[in-house]
């Protein structure tokens, strides 16, 4: 049904003659008035009046919403012109309940079983958490008090309704209904030897799961931990201390996603076995330490690293996955932009030389830089990396882990590996003045050097070589080339959609194409943890340094002109790249500019 749209005139609650006498009182009363006299506004206008929505968004809105007999807002998501999160708090305020967006990670599993299945699904309610005699239920309709006493009937408890999308409810529901949705029930179920202690590396072997205690319910549940975040593609663990529960998050595609939530008691004993395997000391909890080991997962090899840090509820352990089966160490297999990759082998190919990758962390720049050494590998080279820490051991390859408290730092590991006759060297990450210099030194001397910055874009490497003390002329006559990268997430194929951004949007992102275009986002589903994205592709800035940037470098530059050189030569940023994958269906507009746009 179209809304009825009215005029409402806003009038001062408070006479002329009055101003002069106002009290906190009048004012919290007028306030209260004018909110009053806001809330009957048509649920449109109100979106209007705080800029969320264009009018000729409304209008498109409209016209669905009389085809499809549905919300207006949940038509005005179906188009993709505003955000469950924008939406949700103007709904709040319309029904007079919180407007909440459930996920999986937020809701307790003993919470969902207290509503039978088939109610839940055919009223669209969610249990969501209990305390104590209070249920708070996620409800399509929070007003509805038929539901309402229904569900305080066959639960025994006061109800706490909160607003849900219908739609939402019904996706989550699924999922939160299945069998191993409950921890208890999936642990009790799983066998030790789920996970096994690889022997195979004596410095990395633990003792064997059957010499510690059989049926331990928290070795079954660190196993379930283990197993489910490798199912799901995880990069990292996170198990942290709550008041409560303990938080189990997993890193999915460069973002957390919350899994679980043992009761708080299990916390000690979850970390120790975490510690167990990892050959650190139990008995330490006021100090942070390093470990690593490896596992047999399914069949499959994997090395966990280990990391413990002290709070003050508790040890906070995070363990960083390295999955050698998930990689492919083959820069054809990085999604470079084919008028990128054939620069890049042409830098590799250089006798000597200084390339940077650069990019924040967890931007794939150590992948980056494996595939670059597989590619020219061979057993007439001499190559050596010194890395802090060695991520996957590579044949042919020599790797020197460095250690501040053995004194092998990167500059002190670079003059040894300068004496071992190398070919190609390999530095993990310049991060001080002494390694850079040192890395243009090894570059001036007839060594291909590749290394690591942590900056924006390509042009502030060269800035930043220069803060570091790095000459301007030495610099100049060692660089051959900069990438920067970053990773951006893939749109989720099980809830592609496609959408219309306004645009302003596309001006605001610098988009030089047709404005009025369709792009791909996901609307998020249970394959993806309601996300909208699965998997993630990488974007790619090469720099290659020629003459005139070696001109520009020994005269006083800064970043912002090498960027305007860089575009005038004709050169793609990460930006156009972003947009480029955008445009093929790859990824978001939105996930393209949170991750460049808005750096």
């Amino acid at each position: 049904m179209n809304e009825t749209w009215v005029d409402i005139e806003e009038r001062s609650p408070v006479k002329a003659d009055e101003k002069s006498v106002l009290t906190p009182d009048k004012v919290d009363e007028a306030e209260k008035q004018r909110q009053e006299a806001l809330s009957f506004l048509p649920f449109g206008q109100q979106l209007l009046d705080a800029n969320l929505i264009t009018e000729s968004d409304l209008e498109a809105a409209l016209q669905l919403q009389s085809q499809k007999g549905q919300k207006l807002g949940e038509t005005l998501l179906e188009l993709g012109v505003i955000s469950e999160e924008q939406l949700l708090p103007f709904i709040g305020k319309r029904l007079g309940a919180k407007a909440v967006r459930i996920r999986e990670g937020v809701v307790d599993p003993k919470a969902v079983q207290l509503i039978p299945h088939e109610f839940a699904v055919r009223e669209k309610v969610l249990g969501m958490f209990c305390v104590r005699n209070n249920l708070t239920v996620a409800m399509a309709e929070p007003a509805n008090l038929q539901q309402i006493d229904d569900i305080e009937r066959m639960t025994g408890l006061n109800v706490i309704p909160v607003f849900a999308f219908g739609a939402t409810i019904s996706r989550i529901a699924g999922r939160c209904y299945e069998k191993d949705f409950s921890v208890d029930e999936v642990t009790a179920d799983m066998e030790d030897s789920a996970v096994e202690i690889s022997s195979g590396n004596e410095g990395l072997c633990v003792p064997s799961l059957e010499q510690l205690s059989d049926g331990s319910p928290t070795v079954n549940l660190v196993n379930f931990v283990i197993v489910q975040s490798l199912r799901q593609g995880a990069s990292d663990i996170h198990i942290e201390p709550g008041r409560n529960n303990t938080s189990v998050r997993y890193r999915v595609d460069g973002q957390l996603v919350e899994s679980l939530r043992p009761k708080s008691q299990m916390h000690g004993a979850i970390i120790s076995r975490i510690k167990v395997m990892g050959k650190l000391d139990i008995a330490e909890q006021r100090a942070p330490q390093d470990g690593r080991c490896q596992v047999s997962v399914e069949g499959k090899e994997v090395d966990l690293r280990i990391s413990t840090l002290p709070t003050i509820i508790g040890e906070k352990a995070v363990i960083r996955i390295l999955d050698r089966s998930r990689l492919s160490f083959n820069l054809d297999d990085l999604g470079m932009d084919p008028g990128e990759l054939p620069k890049v082998r042409s830098l590799l190919k250089k006798p000597y030389g200084l390339l940077l990758v650069t990019g924040p962390t967890g931007s794939g720049k150590t992948t980056t830089l494996y595939s670059a050494l597989e590619l020219i590998k061979s057993v007439h080279s001499n190559i050596i990396t010194v890395e802090d820490p060695v991520e996957y051991q590579l044949e042919q390859i020599n790797q020197v882990q460095a250690d501040k408290t053995r004194s092998l730092s990167f500059a002190a590991a670079l003059r040894s590996i300068l004496r071992q006759d190398p070919d190609v060297i390999m530095v993990g990450e310049i991060r001080d003045a002494e390694t850079a210099a040192m890395a243009v030194q090894a570059a001036l001397t007839g060594h291909l050097v590749l290394s690591t910055l942590h900056t924006n874009d390509a042009a502030g490497a060269i800035t930043r070589l220069m803060d570091m003390g790095v000459e301007p002329y030495k610099a100049a006559a060692s660089l051959i080339g900069v990438i920067a990268q970053r990773l951006v997430r893939k749109i989720c194929l099980d809830c592609r959609t496609i959408y219309y951004p306004p645009a302003e949007y596309l001006a605001a992102l610098n988009y030089a194409g047709e404005m009025r275009r369709s792009f791909s986002k996901g609307e998020g589903c249970r394959n993806c943890f309601d996300t909208g994205f699965k998997g993630r592709a990488g974007i790619y800035e090469v720099m290659t340094v020629d003459e005139q940037l070696r001109e520009m470098m020994v005269s006083d530059i800064n970043t912002e002109t090498i960027r305007k050189w860089f575009k005038k030569t004709g050169g793609n940023n990460l930006l156009d790249a972003g947009i480029k994958l955008a445009e093929q269906e790859v990824t978001s507009l939105d996930e393209i500019a949170r991750t460049v746009f808005l750096d």
